[in-house]
């Protein structure tokens, strides 16, 4: 992987579906948008794992996340995409993981498990050889279509990314989680502003406009 920037092809004239009245209309519009997204196109000819890669590119560019030597935490890696930005960017040291199984990413080692499960925070420090310099979590629920019960479900994950990212980040560390719309809630934003000497919301271009995804980013972490 050589090309970390997140340039865009140029813009094509949209494909039309084919043969694609068997699939059902969630099914033609989901298709549709995935066949028309720059982000995908671009994500395949570069080989990331995902779109989402351009999201923590875009972060990366712009809050300076990722420093050279890192030890760098990932926290639901699966498929592994911001695990092969954090190496194509710079980062020593790259762990993830997810409860679900991750193909090989080369210079990343991948868990797959709970990181809540007892002695997991011992087990990551030691593959981080000490504690992280950055946290990540694009962790996200299923969602059910109901919008103060998704925002319940990701504000709970993102909760307790936090609260792991307390545990195991060095003095100076950064911490970056997905939520939804609303942002971080109060008592969130009090623990991230006590521990986390700057803390801003952030929509990367690669979030798609119609989502309701944001992004914590937290740097300068205190140690408690």
């Amino acid at each position: 992987m050589t090309d970390t920037g997140s340039k865009l092809p140029p813009r094509r004239e949209a494909v039309r579906l084919k043969n694609a009245r068997k699939l059902s209309t969630s099914s033609q519009r989901w298709l549709q948008r995935q066949l028309n997204d720059p982000y995908v196109t671009a994500a395949k000819a570069q080989g990331w794992r995902s779109r989402a890669a351009f999201k923590l590119i875009e972060m990366d560019e712009k809050y300076k996340l990722i420093g050279k030597a890192a030890r760098v935490l990932d926290l639901g890696a699966a498929p592994g995409g911001w695990s092969q930005v954090a190496l194509a960017r710079g980062a020593a040291i790259v762990v993830g993981i997810d409860l679900l199984d991750i193909l090989p990413v080369p210079g990343a080692e991948f868990i797959q498990g709970d990181f809540l499960e007892e002695g997991m925070e011992a087990r990551l420090t030691a593959m981080l050889g000490g504690k992280a310099d950055l946290v990540l979590s694009d962790m996200a629920p299923n969602t059910s279509g109901h919008i103060a019960t998704d925002h319940i479900r990701i504000m709970a994950l993102a909760e307790t990314a936090l609260a792991f990212a307390c545990d195991i980040l060095a003095p100076d560390g950064a911490f970056v989680a997905k939520l939804f719309q609303g942002g971080a809630e109060k008592d969130m934003l009090n623990t991230l502003k006590r521990r986390f000497r700057q803390v801003r919301h952030a929509k990367p271009p690669a979030s798609r406009k119609d989502s309701k995804e944001i992004y914590v980013v937290a740097t300068g972490f205190r140690p408690g």
